[in-house]
């Protein structure tokens, strides 16, 4: 039996230190765990894991190409809300992670979760374990873990966690519901033109050579692009593919992602869908890290990392630079004229009652509402325009063709 040191923090957030009895590290730690504590520091050999120690060495899961696994929102939302339940349901934290990672499911959370679970054995905190993942757990949700050990309700923490990612899913649902109707529309809509082009006209074009007679102008249009993409069709393929990697990799650079998100806050429709959707993030997310105890500056700088607008991002890291007393951020806010004025307003009339993150879950229902109808706004506007862009393009291919077998049928005195 070997001798450990420890530090661990009980239910009600209280440091204790002692020494026990174990074989290893690990049996050491589910030692405290039995008795109901969350190890922070285990000494073992004059060594000491800490939880904000440097992190040991290990060999990491990578995916073929050379990434970290990581978990998608939906993922985390998953992980978040079972280990809520089984922390609430009086399990350690520990063992809580044990059970999770016991789990096979195939994807990248089984290596985050046995990684996160060794971590936690080996006497790191939580949210030193959730730091070393950031490609999964954001800023505030690493922030949020952190203001839940240090007071000792952690379970509480991720029930609110696990409520804002909720909303956040809804949100992004919303936003992709409305995209889904005009995205099946257009894809349709080009098949069908490309059906006709390379299989269809080709065919008649054939019979009207045949015939030897002067067809119509639409016709010979018609017959002229048919012949373009069924000889050249893979050039223009391979040219429209090169322009789109040249813009993904353009708007992944810092100036591409600027000028594109301010495109996306000018455009019609689109920049009311975009704008509520950022405002009720912002509103949502800082609303949660204030309530939680979190100081308005380092508040604002986690916001500023997952408001998912650079143009909104860098407005909120020059209001960071404005604010001096570290609690009203209001004024500075308002000063950079992107937020609009209800907003502020709304948001300095909490700061005056004392309520600042009532006022913020306000401005979240009202933006997430606002989001809903832009949404219905969009869908409403672009579904029929689709739809007469879609019959345009297949109206012209029919009434070609019925042109010239009528010019042709009449030269004929049929």
């Amino acid at each position: 039996m070997a001798t450990f040191q420890y530090k661990a923090k009980d239910k009600a957030g209280k440091t204790l230190a002692g020494v026990l009895e174990a074989p290893d590290r690990a049996a050491a730690v589910r030692q405290l765990e039995r008795q109901g504590l969350t190890p922070v520091a285990v000494t073992a050999g004059g060594t000491v894991a800490t939880a904000g120690g440097p992190a040991r060495p290990r060999a990491t899961f990578t995916l073929f190409s050379g990434r970290k696994p990581r978990m998608g929102m939906r993922d985390v939302l998953i992980f978040s809300t079972e280990l809520s339940d089984l922390l609430a349901s009086g399990m350690t934290l520990g063992n809580a992670l044990g059970t999770l990672a016991n789990r096979k499911s195939g994807k990248a959370s089984d290596v985050i979760l046995r990684e996160l679970r060794d971590d936690i054995i080996n006497g790191s905190s939580l949210s030193d374990a959730l730091a070393r993942h950031p490609e999964t757990f954001s800023p505030l949700y690493v922030s949020m873990v952190r203001v839940g050990e240090a007071s000792g309700a952690l379970s509480e923490v991720m029930s609110r966690l696990v409520e804002h990612y909720e909303r956040l899913q809804e949100v992004k649902e919303k936003v992709i519901m409305a995209l889904v109707y005009p995205a099946i529309v257009v894809l349709l809509g080009i098949l069908t033109l490309i059906f006709a082009m390379v299989y269809v006209i080709p065919k008649f074009s054939a019979i009207f050579r045949e015939l030897g007679q002067a067809l119509p102008l639409p016709t010979r249009m018609l017959i002229g692009l048919s012949t373009a993409v069924v000889h050249y069709g893979w050039a223009v393929a391979v040219v429209i593919g090169l322009l789109a990697t040249f813009v993904h990799r353009a708007i992944k650079t810092p100036q591409g992602r600027m000028w594109w998100h301010g495109l996306q806050l000018r455009i019609p429709l689109i920049r009311g869908i975009i704008a509520a959707s950022t405002f009720a993030n912002f509103a949502r997310t800082l609303a949660t890290l204030l309530s939680n105890g979190v100081p308005a500056l380092q508040a604002l700088g986690i916001v500023e990392q997952t408001v998912g607008n650079v143009v909104i991002a860098a407005e909120i890291r020059k209001a960071r630079e404005r604010v001096t007393d570290g609690t009203t951020i209001s004024g500075p806010l308002a000063a950079g004229k992107i937020f609009p004025p209800l907003m502020t307003d709304m948001l300095a009339v909490g700061e005056q009652t004392g309520d600042i993150s009532g006022a913020l879950q306000h401005i979240a229902r009202r933006y997430e509402s606002e989001l809903t109808r832009s949404v219905k706004v969009f869908t409403t506007a672009l579904e029929p325009a689709l739809i007469v862009l879609v019959a345009i393009g297949v109206g012209f291919v029919a009434i070609s063709i019925l042109m010239a077998v009528f010019n042709l049928t009449s030269g004929l005195n049929v």
